[in-house]
């Protein structure tokens, strides 16, 4: 008997969403790469990558995932979290290894999600100061919409404000191409009104926003309380209340298409492209993108 191939389901065309998606990006650990075992048919070519470095993870397990990532043809960027990192000889031999072994040329630099160093290094800027990045083509730092606890633990917006300056005027001096890669939020207006706030800053690189793929909504709660996600979390909070929606995976629509359409009607607003974190599985968010792009996810255009 034949076997009938099921029609993915259509969506209505939304220009300003399939230009949003334009280029995303999407998180992995080495621990969830090994369960796909061909990125070529999930993610159109060229995709970015990004490889979380979780506190425990081997550093030969990062390298061999970049590497298989690199040959698949993605571009890879792995973590390099300040605060797991022992020393400058560490950080040398896994820049040269990246480097050498995986063709790695770009970095997301931040703290790590850790509250105390391990080592030499507790911020994204003492790693930066070393040199060791300046050859670097691309180099990404970390924004926190809804504040950062281990950095701001009142809140105050002013430090997270001044770290974003240093680093924007440092990439300036280097001649670096960077971009803030944010924590996933799940309220569309407090993250506009911080983006706004960075320009209103005089920082002005260009934000690429996190979003949460779709998951269920026990998940998507558990990963927000752990990761420190703040005033956003009601959106997840009151859609709990709701027998009926309880056992329904959570999509980003409402939110991603809210910020598509200020984006529309503001189009110098700098949020210019969307980081997926797969908290429900790498197929399910690419799936969604998918659903979602429409020819814009053939066309990575990695900026």
């Amino acid at each position: 008997m034949a076997v009938v191939a099921m029609k993915r389901r259509q969506y209505p065309r939304n220009g300003a969403l399939e230009a949003l998606l334009r280029g995303f990006s999407i998180e992995v650990m080495p621990r969830t790469a090994a369960k796909v075992a061909d990125f070529r048919a999930l993610l159109p070519a060229g995709t970015r990558i990004y490889l979380a470095h979780i506190d425990g993870t081997p550093f030969d397990d990062m390298l061999a995932t970049a590497r298989r990532l690199s040959q698949q043809g993605f571009a890879v960027m792995p973590h390099f979290p300040a605060r797991l990192i022992r020393d400058r000889a560490v950080l040398t031999e896994w820049i040269d290894r990246y480097r050498q072994e995986a063709g790695v040329d770009q970095a997301l630099v931040l703290a790590g999600g850790i509250s105390r160093p391990q080592g030499a290094f507790d911020n994204s800027m003492e790693l930066l100061d070393t040199g060791l990045f300046d050859d670097f083509t691309r180099i990404h730092v970390a924004g926190h919409p809804e504040g950062n606890r281990d950095v701001a633990p009142d809140g105050a917006p002013q430090i997270l404000l001044d770290a974003l300056r240093w680093k924007q005027d440092f990439a300036r001096r280097k001649g670096l191409e960077m971009a803030i890669v944010t924590q996933f939020a799940f309220e569309s207006a407090p993250v506009i009104e911080w983006a706004d706030s960075l320009i209103e800053a005089g920082i002005t690189l260009p934000v690429h926003i996190g979003v949460a793929g779709p998951a269920k909504l026990q998940t998507l709660i558990r990963f927000a309380i752990a990761c420190g996600v703040g005033p956003s979390l009601r959106v997840l909070q009151k859609r709990a209340r709701d027998v009926r929606k309880l056992l329904l995976p959570f999509t980003p629509d409402e939110f991603l298409n809210d910020i598509a359409a200020h984006k529309a009607a503001h189009p110098e607003f700098n949020i210019s492209r969307v980081h997926f974190f797969p908290l429900g599985g790498i197929k399910a968010a690419t799936e969604w993108t998918r659903d979602h792009s429409g020819d814009s996810a053939t066309r990575p255009e990695q900026n």
